[in-house]
């Protein structure tokens, strides 16, 4: 174990270098949260009832969207593992005595993690001290506060297998634009990035609620501002644990049959 968290400081400790880069993200999602936010908030002025969430409770579940994207976003892939597999650099981490999914997901964790670090505290405070109808809002209670932090830990942890499966995957394609890049989309789709869940229509709802994908943002971010009550919330954080588990299981069961069959090119 003690390997295995010597990766995710290693891959932590780096990520934490490119602050250039964290500034820029910084700035660009600023940029987006107004955007959202400010058709969002046409959209409730011009006269839209019986709404499925209330406008302060939209404004601050986009800006934590925003706010702790690089943690559970898809689309940011690990570049380094891509690579790893189509130059074959994987025969350095083959060597290596140690479980190679589990080497992926702790350097992958220790990546979002740093990334996150550098941005979501400035977000954070910059938000929470706009005006109406721009205002980040405080929790719906200590306890729905506790809740969004557990369920975010269980959603980092979710995402985080779901980016190490999509290497594992490569490892069979040896592309990752055609099969990884389309689930990638889907999953953005139906975690609640880009429109928040109670606003689909209602068989798209129930197609999300038995993907992983709602229970990677959605959840902990409609905990945070009360959209949904405690006891749904212990529920979903059930299904976020069966899911972490799923994944987890399965990526060790096709890593150790794709590794049999790795052929690495060159000399």
């Amino acid at each position: 174990m003690r390997a295995y968290i010597t990766y995710f400081k290693l891959k932590f400790i780096s990520s934490l270098q490119y602050r250039m880069a964290a500034w820029a993200g910084i700035a660009t999602q600023f940029f987006f949260g107004f955007v959202y936010i400010m058709v969002y908030v046409a959209f409730y002025e011009s006269g839209g009832n019986h709404l499925p969430m209330e406008l302060p409770q939209v404004v601050t579940y986009l800006w934590l969207n925003q706010a702790f994207l690089a943690l559970v976003n898809q689309f940011t892939k690990d570049q380094e593992l891509y690579k790893l597999i189509k130059e074959g650099g994987i025969s350095y981490e083959l060597a290596r005595p140690k479980n190679l999914y589990f080497m992926w997901y702790f350097k992958v964790i220790g990546q979002r993690l740093a990334n996150v670090t550098l941005r979501f505290l400035p977000l954070i405070l910059v938000t929470s001290l706009l005006p109406k109808p721009f205002h980040l809002g405080a929790p719906a209670s200590f306890l729905h506060f506790l809740f969004f932090l557990l369920s975010l830990g269980l959603g980092t942890l979710l995402v985080t297998a779901l980016t190490v499966f999509y290497p594992i995957i490569t490892l069979l394609t040896m592309n990752e634009k055609g099969t990884v890049t389309l689930i990638i989309t889907i999953g953005d789709i139906l975690s609640g990035i880009v429109v928040p869940i109670p606003f689909f229509p209602r068989f798209l709802q129930i197609i999300s609620s038995f993907l992983p994908f709602q229970y990677i943002s959605d959840l902990p971010f409609r905990l945070y501002v009360g959209d949904i009550s405690l006891q749904y919330g212990v529920f979903g954080m059930c299904i976020q644990f069966i899911w972490i588990i799923l994944f987890i299981l399965l990526g060790n069961i096709l890593m150790k049959i794709n590794i049999k069959r790795v052929v690495v090119q060159g000399g």
